[in-house]
């Protein structure tokens, strides 16, 4: 395998700089051992105007079938001598990506000790692989490379020149011209090799996930093939390739927020659980909120902000429920909701009324769109203000179930909390707490704007002086149409995951 990066220098920083990015010096030539043969990494040129570092690995077949403890698929005699006479050697595939995070490590960090601004620093770079299998050809090496800012040749092989009627081989020569950062480009490389070759040679394991994550930040939540890179990259393995997706949401969700992803994954406590103490109260609010969707009559049923899926769980035990979609932020509460589901343990008729969503209030999500109700339990109280219109608009205007059912903390009620200091909130996380005025308020004032009529209904036991401890509001649609809210952004669909 082979692999050539070429850079061109400037008054003032030759093009020999790229040595110190990648920690090995022009003027010697380097071995290092890995488990499947050697890696070479030389110069053939390096000059102040022109450099060129190349990287040939010399995989050891007999070495390749022993760490794969020398059993070919089948076990057939001619499989196990495919194991020895293969591209292995010759083609670059998961191989020469190991290498390439081996050899060069510290340059795939970023990393430059001797020239730290380097490291920040976009090069002129050209990449050559002379022999790269590409399933899916040409066009799917430019679908790969081109949105990375890369000018993409892939030249496809011939399977024998002599004989042009045979047409073309799954491989090609690949050249990429850019102006990148080099760490970016060895990243690129180390995560797109194995997915043209969609094969690897190793088992995958669920820390591969975490490789991924590492190798794609800044650029893979942003790819159009961000489904099939991972997917390919994690060699189809359904549970891995589902954990890298939410988490590549929830990064993408996060850096729209303008917030860190652990600010927006914190629905659940790793030390505790989260459902609302004392107990009595959290289970009377879901009695409530079941009594007001039967009133409804609603067989399809949102949960926005599902956190553990306890509702969720709730009214998949409700015959009337045909259809329960439970959507949350948070990657760690839809993984607990899934503990608690349990859908692999479900019939398929059961499961199939179950849909788990990642997903935030703060777009219209057109996957939301058409259910006769929706529940907000215990939410609205955790987003912002300035980006509560965002969410009445993404439920009550774009989504526009038939009814919605809203609960939140009365905050009149907090002076009963004999643990919770004066002018506190009950969750750390709430950003306000309304007492029954301001929540009326708030809902009459929805409700005029969207074309709902709203009653108000007590949750727990309703103090004579400052009001029951949650308080709940049921509305319906009325005939009127939904206004528009043209600067309300829409949420895209990758983060979907159906249970």
């Amino acid at each position: 395998m082979f692999l050539t990066m070429t850079t061109t220098g400037s008054a003032g920083r030759p093009a020999t700089d790229l040595g110190y990015l990648l920690h090995k010096h022009p003027d010697r030539a380097q071995e290092f051992s890995t488990s499947y043969g050697t890696a070479h990494v030389f110069y053939p040129e390096a000059g102040a105007e022109r450099c060129t570092a190349a990287l040939l690995l010399e995989v050891d077949p007999v070495a390749l079938v022993r760490r794969g403890r020398g059993r070919g698929s089948g076990g057939t005699p001619d499989s196990a001598l495919a194991q020895y006479v293969n591209d292995r050697p010759y083609a670059a595939s998961s191989l020469l990506a190991v290498a390439l995070g081996s050899v060069f490590s510290s340059a795939l960090k970023g990393q430059c000790r001797a020239k730290p601004d380097l490291a920040g620093r976009r090069l002129p770079l050209r990449i050559e692989v002379p022999a790269l299998p590409a399933r899916g050809g040409p066009e799917l090496v430019r679908r790969l490379f081109e949105p990375l800012g890369w000018d993409v040749g892939a030249e496809p092989v011939p399977l024998d020149a002599r004989f042009p009627d045979w047409g073309d081989s799954r491989y090609v020569r690949l050249v990429l011209d850019g102006e990148v950062r080099l760490a970016d480009a060895l990243r690129h490389l180390y995560v797109l090799l194995p997915v043209l070759d969609d094969a690897k040679h190793y088992w995958v394991a669920p820390d591969e996930v975490d490789k991924l994550l590492r190798a794609g930040e800044g650029w893979l939540e942003h790819h159009p093939e961000q489904k099939l890179i991972t997917t390919r990259y994690l060699t189809r393995r359904h549970r891995l390739t589902r954990d890298a997706l939410e988490r590549l949401e929830l990064a993408r969700l996060a850096e729209a927020d303008g917030s860190e992803a652990e600010e927006l994954d914190n629905a659940v406590d790793e030390n505790a659980d989260t459902e609302e103490r004392p107990a009595p109260l959290a289970v009377r609010r879901r009695e409530a909120i079941l009594a007001a969707l039967r009133e409804t009559g609603a067989a399809r049923v949102l949960d926005l902000g599902c956190g553990q899926g306890q509702l969720v769980q709730a009214l998949l035990k409700e015959g009337r429920c045909t259809e329960v979609v439970g959507m949350d932020v948070s990657v760690r509460a839809l993984h607990a909701a899934r503990r608690r589901l349990r859908p692999e343990r479900m019939s398929e008729r059961q499961a199939a009324r179950l849909t788990l969503l990642q997903g935030s209030l703060a777009y219209v999500d057109p996957r939301l769109a058409g259910y006769d109700a929706a529940v907000l339990s215990e939410v609205i109280e955790h987003i912002d203000p300035p980006r509560l219109p965002a969410a009445e608009y993404a439920v009550f205007g774009a989504a526009r179930p038939k009814a919605v059912v809203v609960t939140t903390p009365n905050a009149e009620y907090n002076v009963r909390w004999e643990t919770l200091p004066a002018g506190a909130v009950r969750h750390h996380d709430h950003r306000f707490e309304w007492t029954r005025g301001e929540f009326r308020a708030w809902a009459r004032d929805v409700a005029e704007r969207y074309g709902y009529t709203v009653e108000f209904r007590p949750v727990g036991d309703d103090d004579p002086e400052v009001g029951p401890p949650t308080q709940l509001a049921l509305f319906r649609t009325t005939d009127r149409t939904a206004p528009t809210a043209p600067t309300t952004p829409t949420a895209p669909t990758t983060g979907e995951t159906a249970a």
